[in-house]
Order: structure tokens, then sequence, then C-alpha cells
């Protein structure tokens, strides 16, 4: 027999990693031993088809997705939107014949449509000349005298509960290296408007003003100053402290200080109406934001083959989603809006669903995306800036790229997540986070807070199963 080798030594230190659930973990730091923890779960919650789609996607199609979402996040991130011009709806979509509205979010019914959408759309029949009144408005859209088509597929985005007729104006937004072009309303600015869900008298005469004098006074501008490159004014913006959705303060000044010896130019009406309009609107910047994330989108979802979300979008009875390459929609229940701050008076109990198609800037590397350098999104989640890095960090861990353009000064200029992937969610049951406004479920009171609402699981499950079918046919 050979004699034994020695006895094996035991270390001194000994450090652990833990992965799944904490509670080893904390028995072993409890110990006062290095622990590291792995947050490790069952990939789509354990459920069996998912998981095998996953397999495949991550497995056999890994490659052709992987090439395909690098190109997506370089259109995403190299393309450069420039503001050119004020058109029309009738001008910007040709085939919206008669009377038609443009909607925010999936394709919905009025019938269907919550309470502050419909008011949008009784408001913008009346600016439009097609009734007399709100009351009239209701009964040409419910006897299907004005027909619905969703902005969205028209490359035109709109926020909150807007409905936009062929007479509305609108900015023309074109991304220079492929000529990708979208479109998005000017802002209404806050207060008494429809986009906020009123169909007032004072909501209609904004509509009003903003075709008869704003639109006019815009037009007027860019032909003296030029195209706008939309997403550098942002990138300052971000800077100093906006997140390009719920709060666009700095980038509206940035525009207006651009802007003002332009503006000093206009004449009479349009110079001293226009002037007490912007002075009164921190939100202005917003659609301009919407529409050169729109250009991007659609530029990046001409690729094929991609798992990235390239539309995201609610009208406030759905939330919905696209992916590059696929014109189909998937939709689910639109969710609440939580972590919210309220005007006083009202509360969960009486807001609305989420609605809109803003969504498109958290696509892009804004809204929650750029989360971490925004106090006022921090407000809505308990006033903790590292409560609002955790909005940022969430899309990060679903997102394909990091942003060249916006930086983030208080993550050591980090760039923001950019390029959702459909995979990542469903396979981590992380949904992107909107931060984004209140609206008043019924009762016509307008916006009524502010907050975050979290994307429903369902829709990207949808989309990800699809995505598998066009890959295994050869298509997409």
């Amino acid at each position: 027999m050979e004699p034994a080798g020695p006895a094996p030594s035991l270390p001194e230190a000994v450090g652990v990693v833990n992965v799944g659930l904490s509670l080893f973990a904390d028995a072993v730091a409890a110990q006062g031993a290095p622990v590291v923890s792995v947050d490790w779960r069952v990939p789509a919650g354990g459920r069996p088809d998912e998981v095998a789609i996953l397999r495949r996607l991550y497995g056999p199609h890994a490659a052709r997705i992987d090439a395909a979402n690098k190109e997506v996040a370089r259109r995403l991130d190299a393309g450069q939107p420039l503001l050119t011009g004020v058109s029309t709806v009738a001008e910007a979509v040709p085939g919206l014949a008669g009377r038609a509205l443009l909607h925010c979010g999936p394709p919905v019914e009025y019938e269907r449509a919550p309470d502050p959408l419909r008011r949008s759309m009784r408001a913008e029949v009346v600016a439009e000349g097609w009734a007399a009144s709100a009351a009239g408005a209701d009964e040409l859209l419910r006897s299907g005298q004005v027909w619905l088509a969703c902005a969205n597929d028209h490359r035109v985005v709109v926020p909150m509960a807007t409905a936009l007729a062929p007479g509305a104006p609108v900015y023309v937004v074109q991304e220079q290296a492929a000529g990708a072009t979208a479109f998005a309303p000017i802002s209404q600015g806050p207060g008494d408007v429809a986009w906020f869900g009123r169909d007032s008298d004072g909501a209609i005469a904004r509509l009003v003003f903003l075709r008869e004098v704003a639109a006019p006074a815009v037009r007027r501008i860019l032909s003296l100053a030029g195209p706008l490159d939309v997403l550098s004014v942002a990138a300052q913006a971000l800077a100093m402290g906006d997140d390009i959705h719920v709060r666009t303060q700095a980038a509206t000044n940035l525009l207006i200080r651009g802007w003002l010896p332009y503006l000093a130019e206009l004449g009479g009406r349009a110079r001293r109406e226009f002037s007490r309009f912007l002075s009164g609107n921190h939100l202005f910047f917003l659609t301009m934001a919407m529409a050169a994330a729109r250009a991007l989108t659609e530029w990046a979802g001409q690729v094929t083959g991609s798992s990235v979300v390239t539309t995201m979008a609610r009208n406030g009875a759905t939330f919905g989603i696209k992916l590059a390459g696929s014109d189909r929609w998937f939709t689910a229940p639109a969710p609440p809006v939580g972590h919210a701050l309220y005007y006083p008076g009202h509360g969960p109990g009486s807001s609305a669903p989420d609605i809109g198609d803003s969504a498109v800037l958290e696509l892009t590397g804004l809204g929650a995306a750029a989360a971490a350098g925004s106090p006022a999104v921090a407000q809505f989640v308990g006033g903790s800036m590292t409560a609002a890095a955790a909005l940022t960090s969430r899309l990060a861990a679903v997102s394909v790229a990091r942003s060249t353009r916006f930086k983030i000064p208080a993550l050591d200029m980090a760039g923001t997540p950019l390029g959702v992937d459909v995979r990542k969610v469903v396979e981590l049951g992380i949904t992107p986070a909107v931060t984004t406004g209140i609206l008043d479920r019924d009762g016509g009171a307008g916006q009524v807070g502010a907050g975050v609402a979290e994307a429903p699981l369902a829709c990207f499950a949808a989309a990800l199963a699809d995505l598998e079918r066009r890959l295994a046919g050869g298509a997409g």
C-alpha cells in the first residue's frame, strides 16, 4: 500500500458567493465572513414556453439578433434629428382623408377610449370646425362620422391625451443620415388644455391659438434661425436636471434663449401673444424632443431581426409596443401611474391609467433612462436621488447599449441606457419605467399629478413569441 499523501489544509479565511435567496448570505455576513450575493432568479419566472423561446433566441438565433441590435443601437445613438419646419397633419399624412383624428397609443375606438382622450377628441373636432360644441362633437364621434387612427402608425407622436385633426400644426423633424421624418404637435402648455383631457372653451381656444398664432410664429423663427439640433439642446438640459419628460424646464429655457433674437423680429400680435405663451409654458420643448425621438426610432425600426423595442405608447386603455422590423402592435391593459405626487384633492382613486406616446423618450435614452440626474424625478420616488438612480438602473438592466450623447453627471458621466431588449425584459421580468403626468379619470379636471408608470409584462412576452416565430420562418 502506498503511503498516504499530506493531509489537506483548510484555508484560514473563507469568502462566500451566494446565488439566489439572500438568507444564506445574511447568515454568513452575520458571522463576519465576506460574502457576495448574486441576485439570480429563474429566467422568465420559470414559465416553460417563454424559457424555451429564450433558449432559442439566445442560442441558434443569437448571432443574427445581436448583429441587428447593434445596428439598432447605433442608429438610436448616432442619428441627428433636426427640426426643419412646421406643417399640418394633412400634409404630413396625405392619406388621412375626410373627417379623421390621430390619437395617442395603440388603435382604440371612441367608446373604449378613456374619458380624458374622448374629451380631447371633442375639443379637436370643435377647433377643426366640424362641430359647434363639445356635445355636437360627441355626437359625430359616437356615430362614426369621424374616424380614428393611431398617430404612431403615421410617424406622428402625441403627448398624453392628445388628438389631432388634419388642420392641426405639427413639427417636422428629419434625421439627417437617413432622412427618416417624424412629426409631433406644438406643445399646448399647462392649464386648461385638451392634452390634459379638457374640452372646455379655454381648451378649444388654445388649439385655435396654436393654429393661428403659434404655428406661424415658429415657422417664421425657423426660417430666420435655420434648423434646430433638437437632441443637442436635450443633452445640455439633461446635465441641468431635466429628464426631458416630466421636466423640460432647462431645455425650454435654452431653446427660448437661442430663439430670442428671432422672436424679437416677429411683428405685432405674434410677438406679444407668442412671447407670453412661451413664458408660461415650461413644457414647450417636450413635443420637439418626442418628434426627434420618433425620427430615431423610425430609422432604427427599419432594421429586421432585432429584439429591440422601437415603439412604446399608451391610449389610457391599452399599453402597446412594437419591435424593430415589425408593424405589429402587442398590447396589454394600460397600467396605473405609481410613485406619484398628486395635486391637493386628488389621488389614485380618481386618476386615469397611463396615457400618451411620450414613452418613445424612454426608448432613446431620455425620461426614466435619465432619472438618475433629475431631482424632479426624485420627488416622485420619495425624494431620494438613489431611488431616482434605480429607475435608470432598471432600464440599463434590460437595454443593449449606453448613449454617447446623453451623459449623467451624477453617475460619473455614464451614458443613459439605450435600446430596450425584449429578451432581457422577459428573462428578468423587469419592464421599462416611464416618467409621466397623471390625468383626472372622469371628471375633466385635467392634470392631477405626475409619477412613474411601470410597463406591463404581457405585451413584451407576446412580442418575444412573435419574434421567435418570424425568425424561425425566415422573416423579420
